[in-house]
């Protein structure tokens, strides 16, 4: 071949291979920001989305120890739902699972709240005492409930002994079923109340002190200034701490189980704890998996109006 004939098929190989390799640098560029995420995506389906599925197909089987060991456990389809929504031990539970965490977000949203208004201006040692403040929510919960056992314990309890001291009489908070329930109410706020600081107090800080002096000029006292300036400006972070508050003190737990184990007599039997009861206690697993898919329901309507609310509040502003 002539050195015109050589270089004109490579001419021609490079001018065919040029759209190629074009559509390939395409390809790629349009595939990398997938393959970024693939590993977080395979994490995910993993520990999250199977687990999710696996459990609502359990939930639609006759699944307890002897059709596990037998390897058959029948389709029932929704039977399982129907018992447990008829069932008087799941509606209580369900019951003090809503008031429990109804009195846990108001005292500690509104502890938070006010926790937040008050670093909200710094001043010596507020950094310090704030990082103090976090120690409660960084513990397991675990050990919350342990040390909120031994407060609260009868014979040898600070609290008891300090209410004692004061002069209200003798009073068993873990014993009794009028106070266990509260007694984990001022557990979880404990817990939860740094969580609400921390969240509260950026947006706090992200208020215009400008916004505050024009209404203190115009004559709005603090009362004023905090319900038409704080509260509106506040109120997407409040609503966003709102639920994740909700989500997390519905499915709270260890800090219940530890400290009262559900009891007396099924005062604080919250949902959890009814679900573990149902499914490890007692080896009734397709129940145990419908409650946990009808508890899943519920934060799902949760966070569903969470975002209605929300899209709505975008749409008149």
């Amino acid at each position: 071949m002539s050195t015109v004939d050589r270089s004109t098929g490579r001419a021609a190989g490079s001018a065919a291979s040029g759209p190629a390799r074009l559509v390939g640098r395409r390809s790629r560029r349009v595939a990398a920001p997938y393959l970024y995420v693939a590993p977080a995506l395979i994490l995910l389906l993993a520990v999250a989305i199977y687990p999710i599925i696996y459990n609502v197909r359990t939930s639609l089987t006759d699944l307890t120890v002897g059709t596990f060991l037998s390897g058959d456990a029948p389709f029932i389809g929704l039977d399982n739902y129907t018992k447990v929504l008829s069932d008087d031990a799941f509606i209580h539970a369900a019951g003090v699972s809503l008031v429990f965490t109804v009195a846990c977000i108001v005292l500690q949203f509104t502890i938070g709240l006010a926790l937040a208004l008050f670093f909200a201006r710094p001043f010596p040692g507020s950094a310090t005492l704030r990082a103090l403040l976090i120690v409660g929510w960084l513990l397991p919960g675990v050990v919350s409930g342990n040390l909120f056992r031994f407060l609260f314990d009868g014979d040898s309890g600070v609290v008891p002994w300090a209410i004692a001291g004061v002069g209200l009489g003798e009073h068993a908070w873990l014993t009794d079923p009028d106070s266990a329930l509260w007694a984990a109410v001022i557990t979880n706020v404990w817990v939860g109340i740094p969580f609400n600081m921390i969240l509260l107090l950026p947006g706090l800080q992200a208020i215009s002190d400008e916004l505050y002096e024009a209404a203190a000029i115009d004559g709005a006292g603090a009362w004023q200034r905090f319900r038409y300036i704080t509260l509106p400006l506040l109120k997407p972070v409040a609503l966003s701490v709102i639920l994740l508050g909700v989500i997390y003190t519905f499915k709270v737990f260890d800090v219940v189980y530890v400290l009262t184990g559900g009891g007396p007599v099924d005062a604080t039997m919250v949902l959890p704890i009814e679900v573990y009861n149902v499914s490890l206690k007692f080896f009734r697993f397709g129940e145990g998996a419908a409650e946990s898919t009808l508890l899943l329901l519920a934060m799902l309507l949760v966070a569903t109006a969470y975002l209605f609310v929300q899209r709505r509040e975008e749409g008149s502003a």
